[in-house]
This record gives structure tokens, C-alpha cells and sequence, in this order.
């Protein structure tokens, strides 16, 4: 009997997996909203098959991911997730995923890396080259944000989003002063001088 867990914490999302997955003959299907639920689940429910989104609150699909890699856990991860994939992909391969699906996809990609997966397959998108897609300017900017800790880039996007110290500390469950920590340190990293310039360089590079 095949099972499933679907981390997301959008309902209509999770409803729509829900539906293709039962569609391949997923029996045992588990939900959760939150990024910090995820690990416990897996321990508990054992599952065959883990579509995992990247920006949960309480704990982000990356590190996620790291913990599952730490960990004594076997399980397939798939990664459903909105952001774009020539700066996450890399990082879900390194950190142990077998496939990446964009939800800007049709859900038919979503349907073939599902059966590639538990064929044993990985399922990656392939990225055009950055060197020819992206300006002189973009591709600076990439790597300074390639560079970025996992945990790094997760709040830089909170703050492009224009969430607070405060939002971003209790959805990450980090304090505000480590927050303010991180925002001090990104703004140094990424070569700019205020929230507003987050927010560009972040729409810039196709982020948010």
C-alpha cells in the first residue's frame, strides 16, 4: 500500500495533490502545514513518497531537507514548490531530493515526476545556461545569492516580501534579535542598503 505526506500550507494545493496522488494509487495520503511537523511525520507515518513545499512557516523546506539528510530516515522527497529553480534546484540536489517540480507547471509535470520517482528515478528540470540567459548584472547578483546560507536566502526573501523582524522570527521560530542578526548580515552580503533594494534585487532575479 503506497502512502504519501504532503507538506504544503496551502489547502487548495494539498487538495489538488491529494487528488493526483490518490489518481496513482496512493492509498495512506497525510497533510501538514507547517515546515517543523514535517520530520515527526515522516518517523510516525514511515512514508513512501514526501511532496514537500519550500517556504512553510516554523521551519522551510531546506532545512527541512537538511534534517531528513542528518537523519537515519529513507524517503523520496519531491519538491512542489513556487520558487524558481535556478536558485533552489542545486540546493534540493545537494540536500538529498529526488525531484523538483515547479508549481508554475503544468500538474502534468507534477503527475510524470511522481511515477518517476517511485520507479527509482530522479526528476529534474533543466536549466538553460546562465552565462547566456542573464545579463552581466544578473549573473552578479546570482552569485552573490548562490552564495547564501539556505537559511540566509529563506529570510531574504521574508524581507523582500516586506515581512518585519517580528513575522519572520515567528515563522522561522528564531528570536527577533537573531532575525535583525540575519537582516544586518544579508545586507552586507548582497551589496545593498535597505529593505526597498531586497525587494528590487529580489524581483530582479525573478524571486518574488
Amino acid at each position: 500500500m503506497k502512502s504519501a505526506l504532503i507538506a504544503d500550507d496551502h489547502p487548495v494545493v494539498r487538495a489538488a495533490v491529494k487528488i493526483l496522488l490518490k489518481q496513482l494509487g496512493f492509498q495512506s495520503i497525510y497533510e501538514l502545514s507547517s515546515g517543523n511537523e514535517v520530520f515527526s511525520a515522516i518517523r510516525e507515518h514511515q512514508p513512501d513518497l514526501v511532496l514537500l513545499d519550500l517556504m512553510m512557516p516554523r521551519l522551510g523546506g531546506l532545512e527541512v531537507l537538511a534534517r531528513i539528510q542528518a537523519s537515519d530516515e529513507r524517503c523520496r522527497v519531491l519538491v512542489f514548490t513556487g520558487q524558481d529553480p535556478r536558485f533552489y534546484q542545486d540546493r534540493c540536489m545537494r540536500a538529498g531530493a529526488v525531484a523538483y517540480v515547479s508549481k508554475s507547471n503544468d500538474l502534468q509535470h507534477l503527475h510524470d515526476a511522481v511515477l518517476a520517482v517511485m520507479a527509482g528515478y530522479t526528476y529534474f528540470a533543466e536549466l538553460s545556461s546562465s552565462s547566456v540567459a542573464l545579463s552581466t548584472m544578473q549573473r552578479s547578483e546570482k552569485e552573490m545569492i548562490d552564495k547564501l546560507s539556505d537559511r540566509e536566502l529563506t529570510i531574504f526573501l521574508y524581507l523582500a516580501k516586506g515581512l518585519g523582524n517580528k513575522e519572520i522570527a515567528d515563522l522561522m521560530n528564531l528570536s527577533p534579535k537573531t532575525t535583525s542578526t540575519y537582516k544586518t548580515r544579508l545586507l552586507e552580503k548582497l551589496n545593498v542598503e535597505s529593505n526597498v533594494h531586497l525587494s528590487e534585487l529580489a524581483k530582479r532575479n525573478h524571486l518574488i
